[in-house]
């Protein structure tokens, strides 16, 4: 499956699941678009139109400050899941609001892994996150967490603390289906030796979000001058890497190796 179809098709997913279990029941999804669930219910705007006009802004600075390959992805992800929740039509499923909560975090789950394993996202905190993260020295995951809790809280106070609760449940399940499927806590050091140190380090930055670090070294048996890369990338992002490695000089030489822990920032070199 290309990845366009596979974002496509993840975002579908996330449509089902907001409009046939979450927005029935007031429950809200992770993210930026739990607000845009909690606007479309208490405002006469839809849901759709105000993800979309949320995530604008976010989408054209990250055109600016983030890889473009990512955010084409994320925007091919924001523009269907608005026409999906334009389309779909909301139904409640269940008449149970904490199964609700978990068929509908699971689902949501389900689309936005798809969207991850394609190189993208749905767009929202991830993108708020990322556009922090290359300022200040504060992890994603903490980031993310700490703005989904924003969530939660809004929810209570909106409507009641019962979907509330449900809320936190269907992040939680969506936050576990998306590491069962996506896996990108599995991390990769790459290394790369070229002859073409300045090119190569120019399209890694410019297709990837990835800090690079670059480093002196010289062929034992040729005595030519080399540049080693090093990043850290998820296993996901390889496919990437290596058509730009190839791209860029396919004389060079590449060692990947699984990492096991990564301190300090991720994404900043």
């Amino acid at each position: 499956m290309s990845r366009i179809l596979q974002i496509i098709l993840g975002s579908i997913i996330i449509g089902f699941a907001y409009n046939f279990f979450l927005i029935p029941h007031k429950v809200l999804s992770s993210g930026l678009a739990g607000i845009a669930i909690l606007l479309g219910i208490i405002t006469p705007f839809g849901t759709g139109i105000i993800n979309l006009l949320l995530n604008l802004p976010l989408l054209i600075l990250g055109v600016m400050k983030l890889g473009k390959k990512f955010i084409s992805y994320t925007i091919i992800s924001v523009v269907v899941l608005t026409l999906s929740l334009y389309v779909i039509p909301v139904i409640t499923i269940s008449s149970e609001p904490i199964l609700s909560s978990v068929f509908g975090g699971a689902l949501t789950g389900l689309g936005i892994g798809l969207i991850f394993r394609a190189s993208g996202s749905s767009g929202g905190f991830d993108i708020i996150a990322m556009l922090l993260n290359k300022n200040k020295d504060f992890p994603l995951g903490a980031l993310i967490s700490a703005m989904n809790g924003i969530v939660v809280v809004v929810s209570g106070f909106v409507f009641n603390w019962d979907a509330a609760l449900n809320t936190l449940v269907g992040i939680y399940v969506t936050g576990k289906v998306i590491d069962a499927i996506h896996t990108n806590h599995i991390k990769l050091t790459v290394m790369i030796v070229t002859s073409k140190g300045e090119a190569m380090r120019q399209q890694l930055i410019k297709n990837l979000y990835r800090g690079v670090t670059i480093m002196d070294a010289q062929g034992a048996y040729s005595g030519d001058g080399k540049k080693v890369l090093m990043t850290v990338i998820t296993r996901y992002q390889l496919t990437d890497v290596k058509q730009i490695i190839s791209e860029t000089d396919s004389q060079a030489f590449v060692n990947v190796t699984e990492t096991k822990e990564v301190m300090g920032s991720f994404h900043r070199g």
